[in-house]
């Protein structure tokens, strides 16, 4: 057996040309793939978009925003032309929360004994008129001045409108079918069909009744108007709402704000009013040293009503 010598000199390969088994392959060009052609974009149409969804994110938070606004609504019944203000006889406090959606309606007495704000014990229902007799102009104010005092919720806003006032709007919008849930002021249970005289003497009723039941009233009609101009067939008839309203209606609540709470009350729908009033059980009926026959708020029990509609505990 021959041994090969590790330090010998190399020989060339004596194999043949195209005897190795690689050899009967064709090399292979590999190249690096061609960059793919950027589609340009148009600037114009790109900042469009941009502004566009801008757009739609702020008038999202201008709808939803901001949590809960709270309107002081205001009835007056004054029939004597020289006391154009009168006493408010009607008050519900509103409350409206366009994130949820929701809204709730608080009716307050109208002899409720409280703390009126710069004046004293005095009914509730005398904090705009007194205010105004001693410097017009500033019985809204206090009026919501004396809801936060004696209830712990701050109103942002107010509306105040003559009760003659329902008859002008509801005429415009050429009646308003009322759901009345069981026999009152003559009229049995049922969709009852009013007009503006009507409607008028249908929330002012006292016969038969006392201020609780027409309190009842108020917020029957109330629901019974926003559930009809909810219906899309009544629709064409909100312009002429709105422009009777301009002629009755006194309030602070911006022009700007409107589309908001429209599009809270459209999303609550009329399941999504949460209407209350404070009922007899509420309140301790006594006489003044003066003779006046007014309510004692019961608050331990009013307090936790406050807190479901408005979201706050008042102190007391």
């Amino acid at each position: 057996m021959s041994t090969s010598d590790p330090l010998a000199e190399t020989q060339p390969s004596t194999t043949p040309p195209g005897s190795w088994p690689l050899d009967a392959y064709q090399p292979i060009r590999i190249s690096r793939p061609a960059q793919p052609l950027q589609k340009r974009r148009n600037p114009f149409l790109q900042g469009c978009l941009t502004f566009f969804l801008a757009g739609l994110i702020l008038f999202a938070i201008y709808l939803l925003l901001p949590t809960r606004t709270n309107i002081l609504i205001m009835g007056t019944d004054s029939r004597d032309p020289a006391d154009p203000n009168g006493r408010t006889d009607t008050m519900i406090l509103t409350s409206i929360v366009p994130l949820r959606p929701d809204v709730g309606m608080l009716s307050v007495p109208r002899d409720l004994w409280v703390n009126v704000t710069g004046i004293g014990e005095q009914r509730i229902n005398t904090a705009y008129f007194l205010a105004e007799i001693n410097e017009p102009g500033t019985g809204a104010q206090n009026a919501k001045d004396t809801i936060e005092d004696n209830f712990g919720v701050e109103m942002d806003y107010y509306a105040l409108i003559q009760f003659e006032g329902i008859l002008t709007v509801v005429d415009a919008i050429g009646g308003v079918e009322v759901q009345i849930p069981r026999p009152m002021s003559g009229y049995d249970a049922g969709t009852v069909t009013m007009d503006g005289t009507e409607a008028l003497a249908f929330v002012r009723d006292r016969s038969g009744s006392d201020d609780f039941f027409r309190m009842e009233r108020g917020q029957i009609f109330i629901k019974s108007l926003w559930t009809q101009l909810l219906r899309p067939d009544q629709w064409n008839k909100i312009p002429a709402l709105v422009g009777s309203l301009s002629a009755v209606l006194q309030t602070d609540v911006p022009i700007w704000l409107y589309p908001r709470l429209g599009f809270a009350l459209l999303r609550a729908g009329p399941s999504g009013i949460d209407s209350r009033v404070i009922t007899r059980e509420l309140v301790n009926p006594f006489t003044t040293a003066g003779g006046a026959q007014v309510l004692g708020p019961d608050w331990p029990a009013i307090d936790p009503i406050i807190e479901e509609l408005f979201g706050v505990v008042p102190e007391r």
